[in-house]
């Protein structure tokens, strides 16, 4: 079982509660922070200290304060932390339930794992922690399994989520198209554009743009 373990969460009730379970399961040392930049400072001194940390357990979302911090989510903590130590596992345990987003954290950002906090989740988060030390392979919430590896969603690419987030904002295809030139995006032509839209009209079987971006924001892709 892993022996060192850091778990961030800016909820007390939440620390708490994993703390404990993570004492339940035998691990031996134990420390938490409320926040990113706490959290990361830990990690980078127990790097520099020879005696890293085994497993990170992260939450997505944090409320800023009076506090002038740099990392302000579990997104950036955990970009920061693969810089610093690569072969750190990490299991975010959030509300976050948009399938995009849980995506991008396992095939982009390299996470282990992905738990969704509710009613049953400490034991769930428990499951993972097991999973993740003796199989070494990715754990997914059974709940959310499902979604984010339904086949149709595989077939969206980075570049349809982008021109998606763009058509979200109220951009017209002008704007789109001058915005992803900008951006060294492809294909940035009106024509492209328009096609591609039309495109993901059809496959989302919406009937006109606000309707499109009102079923791709309910499943969770922008």
């Amino acid at each position: 079982m892993f022996q060192k373990v850091i778990t961030t969460d800016d909820l007390d009730s939440i620390n708490i509660a994993v703390i404990q379970a993570l004492q339940e399961l035998g691990i031996a040392t134990i420390q938490h922070a409320k926040y990113c930049d706490e959290a990361f400072l830990k990690i980078k001194k127990a790097q520099m200290d020879a005696e890293p940390f085994d497993l990170l357990i992260s939450d997505l979302s944090f409320k800023t304060d009076h506090r002038n911090e740099k990392l302000q989510s579990g997104e950036e903590l955990i970009r920061a932390v693969k810089k610093e130590q690569p072969n750190l596992k990490i299991l975010v345990f959030s509300i976050e339930d948009k399938n995009h987003r849980i995506k991008n954290l396992i095939e982009v950002e390299g996470v282990n794992g992905y738990v969704l906090k509710g009613r049953n989740s400490i034991p769930e988060l428990k499951k993972a922690i097991k999973s993740i030390y003796a199989k070494d392979t990715i754990f997914v919430s059974p709940t959310i399994a499902n979604q984010i590896g339904d086949k149709s969603l595989l077939e969206i690419e980075n570049y349809d989520i982008e021109l998606l987030k763009s058509l979200s904002k109220g951009f017209t295809q002008d704007e789109i198209g001058l915005q992803f030139k900008n951006n060294a995006i492809a294909p940035c032509g009106s024509s492209s554009i328009e096609k591609r839209i039309n495109k993901l009209k059809i496959f989302f079987k919406a009937n006109n743009n606000a309707h499109l971006i009102a079923i791709t924001k309910d499943l969770g892709l922008i």
